[in-house]
């Protein structure tokens, strides 16, 4: 199934710095800044505003008080890869909110399933009934 980008994020909005990556990696971690800091302002961008709120909506730790989207990206060894990375990241997240969510339309029960739940009820409280001491 092959997924449809419907807004793509301007890369011009988006703003990379490199940082030196964590964890194991020997000396190429301490001596190459090959992480990649992303920073996307949501409020400042060219998306549509509907997505602009369904995106600040999330309940998703990277995004800021300002709404701010900051991600960190630092699974590869070249600076470019994880730059790469790290857009593709946020353009996954800007696609789950793209589409907008169905609205739900309340409905009422049947007629026949309220009879069976009141049928159900009355099997039950037979069965109980018959629990009962029998009087002689």
């Amino acid at each position: 199934m092959a997924t449809q980008l419907l807004f793509v994020v301007d890369e011009r909005e988006v703003e990379c710095s490199a940082i030196r990556a964590q964890g194991a990696g020997g000396q190429n971690v301490n001596k190459v800044s090959s992480a990649i800091h992303l920073r996307f302002d949501i409020n400042a961008s060219s998306l549509p505003e509907d997505i602009k709120a369904r995106l600040l909506a999330l309940n998703d730790s990277r995004i800021t008080d300002a709404g701010v989207f900051v991600l960190k990206a630092q699974q590869h060894r070249t600076q470019e890869m994880n730059r790469s990375d790290a857009l593709a990241r946020l353009q996954e997240v800007v696609d789950s909110v793209a589409t907008p969510p169905k609205t739900r339309r309340p409905t009422k029960p049947t007629y026949g399933s309220k009879q069976k739940r009141l049928e159900g009820k009355s099997q039950r409280s037979d069965i109980k009934n018959l629990r009962s001491k029998v009087d002689e």
